[in-house]
């Protein structure tokens, strides 16, 4: 039968015990010092060196050179209490579980007075110390108190507020902790050296996330991987299928599926995980793990060197791109909302709906009527504004588009949607920037089919020439290995590399936009704002991101850029992408005459609607209708002059204000 390898490599003396340098230090210098107490406590979580360390003492003070910190390990006493020893009758030690009671502590009280049989002090160690019931540490406590000159008590528990007060008062208290990861994975790598058992890199975090610090778990754990180990020694997928441990990649699914918004992507994940057999509780605290573990990383960039986080190379990477998706407030409002979630799944007996109710909590956009809410819309807008990728709405989302109406022949008008339709003030819409009438030479222009500029409308797309257009419209065949859309999102970063390489400016644009979908050979990107995505989708830009899907993914692509649920808008004069907001219950003043253009000879003349009453709006839903009527508003300088930064910062502010004044 193999030995277990925690106590094959139970340490023999002080210095062998890892990660408890401020109690081995102190009590090897009482030792070489001769000041020896005749009681001590070690307390502290499992499988922390608590017992070893107690036996080590006994060692120490028996030894035929000692009391000495380093026992010789050639003396009888020295081989008795070894490891792998028989032990030795002057050193007995006692399981407080099954002998706490009053009876057991009256008969060790009663041994006690014996003088030691062969070494130079009888030592008694009391494991489980705090299951000795109040009985019993009564019985202990007068010889405690004042033992013989060769008696020494050792009491070791995980719960030293359960000792008798008045035992406690009279011991040296020593407080044992868990074990750091860096030292644990410096000690775990060490074992598996002199066992000479291959393990992969990834597998170590794993053992020690699983031993939760303990010294003891992680051996036994690394023991248990060790001992089904093959070949080619213990991989990470074997390690994963032992411990019932989330794999990384179903957490880097539901990830950046939160980050793209793709509820999809979030509920196959959660679908694929139950199929696999996987605990849905274990996936809630390792998802919040992840949470963690980005949280710290965004806010300390050096915290993988600084052993914060302990993750493998290729999960780090991973880690530092999600970690740039997110914002502070919205990594703590989905760790509360998981942390909460794992308390109600506590003994479910439906944890897979609960699994997806959370995750569906996780996919609703943050309650604009908090402080936490406005907080994190604000940190949205910054993010974009920071990246350069701000740009105020091209239009409100519920206006009517021209309609074309006929008219004389080799001649086209535009007439405005009337104010029932578009639910605004049709005549504050009649201003000469916004309506002209079609005229002169422009009219003849249409007529010959020739583009004609025109102020507040989209201009036209660039023409095909017929020789390219069969080729244009030709369909590109699809991928071969034909990856879906969390494969696509897992090598993005390898996608954005080679963006890089072919050209600096399409990445910049790129690595600030998220992959909506994949639908047969094409890519879908969701841009920030409607600039972004104008500027994504010209042909050099689209051609770039093609080849380097082909040199990662392999096969041929095509993109589609979009923003919000429709396509890019063309491009469009300053003035018709970005008309000035209309303030609700604030008609416009009377033009005079003189400002109003007169209309030519030629052009068909277009009745006014009869005005109605300014409809009263709601205040706008997204950032970007917040930061157009912010940066739009005069405030005592010019609306083109207006930094928008600075006007969504301000309207923010006001609002959290006016919330905290209504709470008072």
């Amino acid at each position: 039968m193999a030995l277990a390898l925690y106590r094959k490599y139970r340490p023999a003396k002080f210095a062998d015990v890892v990660g408890q340098e401020h109690v081995t230090e102190p009590l090897g210098t009482a030792l070489a010092a001769g000041r020896i107490n005749h009681a001590y406590l070690f307390s502290g979580p499992r499988g922390c060196g608590k017992t070893s360390s107690a036996r080590i003492l006994a060692r120490s003070l028996n030894c035929e050179s000692g009391p000495t910190p380093d026992p010789c390990g050639q003396c009888p006493s020295c081989i008795a209490l070894a490891p792998e020893g028989p032990g030795s009758i002057d050193v007995v030690e006692l399981d407080a579980a099954s002998h706490g009671g009053v009876d057991d502590a009256r008969e060790l009280r009663d041994r006690a007075f014996y003088a030691p049989a062969e070494s130079r002090y009888r030592v008694f160690i009391v494991d489980e110390a705090h299951m000795v019931t109040t009985q019993g540490f009564n019985a202990l406590l007068k010889i405690v108190e004042e033992p013989p000159e060769h008696l020494v008590f050792v009491f070791a528990t995980t719960e030293p507020d359960k000792v008798l007060s008045t035992i406690r008062s009279r011991t040296h208290h020593y407080p044992f902790r868990l074990i750091p990861p860096g030292t644990l994975r410096t000690l775990l790598e060490r074992i598996c050296a002199e066992e000479g058992v291959v393990v992969a890199p990834a597998v170590y975090p794993l053992v020690i996330r699983a031993g939760g610090g303990s010294a003891r778990d992680s051996l036994s754990v690394l023991d248990q991987l060790l001992a089904g180990a093959g070949e080619e020694g213990v991989t990470y997928e074997r390690a994963v299928a032992l411990l019932g441990i989330t794999d990384v990649g179903l957490i880097d699914d539901v990830v950046d599926g939160l980050a793209a918004g793709d509820h999809a992507a979030v509920y196959e994940a959660v679908d694929r995980l139950v199929e696999a057999g996987h605990d849905p509780r274990r996936f809630a605290a390792d998802l919040l793990q992840r949470l963690r573990d980005l949280t710290l990383m965004q806010a300390v960039p050096e915290a993988a060197g600084q052993g914060l986080v302990e993750a493998a190379d290729d999960e780090l990477a991973r880690m530092i791109e999600q970690a740039a998706k997110f914002g502070p407030a919205t990594l703590s409002r989905y760790g509360e909302i998981v942390h909460n979630g794992l308390t109600e799944m506590r003994g479910a007996t439906a944890p897979r709906l609960l699994l997806e109710l959370l995750c569906a909590r996780l996919l609703l956009p943050a309650a604009s009527t908090t402080d936490a809410g406005l907080l994190e819309r604000l940190e949205r807008m910054e993010r974009r504004i920071a990246t350069g990728s701000f740009e105020p709405s091209p239009a409100p989302r519920d206006a009517a588009p021209a309609v074309e109406e006929p008219s004389a022949p080799g001649r086209r008008q535009f007439v405005r949607p009337t104010a029932a339709a578009t639910g605004r003030n049709a005549e504050a819409d009649r201003s000469p920037e916004r309506a002209e009438p079609d005229c002169g030479p422009a009219a003849a222009s249409i007529g010959d089919g020739a583009a004609r500029p025109d102020r507040g409308r989209p201009a036209p797309r660039e023409a095909v020439p017929p020789a390219d257009r069969g080729r244009a419209e030709a369909p590109a065949p699809a991928p071969s290995s034909a990856p879906d859309v969390a494969e696509v999102r897992r090598r993005w970063p390898e996608v954005l590399a080679a963006t890089k390489q072919q050209k600096m400016r399409t990445h910049a644009l790129l690595i600030t936009a998220t992959v909506r979908t994949v639908v047969d050979d094409t890519l879908v990107l969701d841009a920030g704002t409607a600039a972004l995505a104008r500027l994504l989708s010209e042909q050099s830009n689209l051609e770039i991101i093609a080849e380097a899907l082909g040199a990662v993914l392999g096969g041929h692509w095509r993109v589609r850029c979009e923003f919000g649920d429709t396509e890019p808008p063309a491009q469009a004069p300053a003035q018709a992408r970005n008309p000035p907001p209309r303030r609700p219950n604030r008609p416009e003043p009377a033009r005079p005459e003189t400002s109003r253009r007169p209309a030519p000879d030629d052009a068909v003349p277009v009745p006014p609607e009869p005005p109605e009453p300014p409809a009263e709006e709601p205040p706008p839903d997204d950032e970007e209708a917040m930061m157009a009527e912010a940066a739009a508003e005069p405030r005592g300088e010019p609306v083109s002059r207006r930094d928008p930064e600075e006007a969504a910062i301000e309207l923010l502010s006001s609002e959290l204000g006016a919330r905290a004044i209504d709470q008072r």
